[in-house]
């Protein structure tokens, strides 16, 4: 059994551990499980994730509660099959994906899961990013995915669900090292039905596109909808659209923070990635390393973070060999094969 020390990672360590135990076959247990945490061990979100990806390939688990600070997964084969996941919190359902798209490369049938949690929650990429910028891209090298939202859930309630398909895939090379031109910014802004009367999604939308088109080269276009939710809640998902790759950047919105500030923070976060020369978003960057290892190739982040160091060396425990090199402009390129 493989062992990987999970004290100095979060709960990606744990999901991207069970991913490749079924993309390998390979027993593995995650000891010490977010030990440097203040509040260490499993949390629900996390559970929900192994269970996913479990379901997909028949596995025991060990220790897959909440609280536990060791878990193992022994795997069997890829078959596929269906599966409903409960998060139970507000907890990312997004993040329970995350686990599960990789699964394509050595998948016999497909596999559908539906996930009832957060689709839209802090720390995690809202869904509106896993469907417009993650999805996308992938697809673009070989990936057959696709997800589906039946309803939204926010913080604190959670209470959302929505259902992804991963159908067996042969996966190309992931290159994107460079970005080419802005050809086009998507900015979607979606609040409660709760909030209308106050036009939060309208508001969200409209200063996010009058703000990016002062300086945009591109087409800007803007879209507000409201949706049903346990909680209320709001967020802007910015999608841009260049010539050669794709990056997407998000905010949230909260009780007492003004619509112009959600949108003031994800135009913030569009424009200093365009000053940059990264070819993907800082986010995007550690959740492609699972298919750079399985089909090999490159990409150029905008820089190295605690999140992509983590990501590494649970891949280069399996095997992988990955290589993260800062390059003279500031940004990293992160290569295998």
């Amino acid at each position: 059994m493989l062992t990987i020390d999970g004290a100095s990672g979060g709960g990606q360590v744990v999901r991207t551990a069970a991913t490749f135990a079924a993309l390998t076959g390979r027993s593995v247990a995650v000891t010490d499980v977010r030990g440097a945490r203040d509040d260490p061990g499993l949390k629900r979100q996390h559970v929900a994730a192994l269970e996913a990806v479990a379901a997909a390939c028949d596995a025991d688990l060990s220790g897959a509660t909440v609280g536990s600070t060791r878990v193992a997964i022994d795997p069997g084969a890829l078959v596929g099959g269906e599966a409903s996941i409960a998060v139970g919190t507000a907890g990312s359902l997004t993040l329970v994906f995350d686990a599960v798209l990789p699964l394509a490369a050595r998948l016999e049938a497909p596999y559908r899961v539906t996930v009832t949690g957060g689709t839209d929650v802090q720390w995690a990429p809202p869904f509106d990013y896993l469907r417009f910028v993650k999805l996308p891209l992938l697809r673009d090298a070989g990936l057959d995915a696709t997800a589906s939202l039946s309803r939204r859930g926010f913080y604190p309630s959670g209470g959302g669900e929505a259902t992804l398909t991963v159908r067996p895939s042969a996966l190309a090379p992931v290159e994107r090292t460079e970005r080419g031109t802005l050809e086009r910014v998507s900015v979607r802004s979606v609040a409660s039905e709760g909030l209308r009367e106050v036009a939060v999604a309208e508001r969200q939308a409209e200063t996010a596109v009058e703000s990016i088109r002062e300086t945009a080269v591109a087409p800007v276009v803007g879209d507000a909808s409201y949706a049903e939710s346990d909680s209320p809640g709001s967020v802007v998902t910015v999608a841009a659209d260049y010539a050669s790759s794709r990056a997407g950047f998000s905010a949230l919105g909260a009780r007492g923070k003004p619509s112009e500030r959600v949108a003031a923070e994800v135009v913030e976060a569009f424009e200093r990635f365009e000053r940059g020369s990264a070819a993907v978003d800082g986010h995007l960057a550690d959740q492609l390393l699972p298919f750079l290892a399985l089909a090999e190739g490159a990409v150029v982040a905008p820089e190295r973070t605690a999140h992509l160091d983590a990501q590494v060396a649970v891949v280069d425990a399996f095997g992988y060999q990955v290589r993260v090199a800062e390059t003279d402009d500031g940004t990293v390129r992160i290569t295998v094969g």
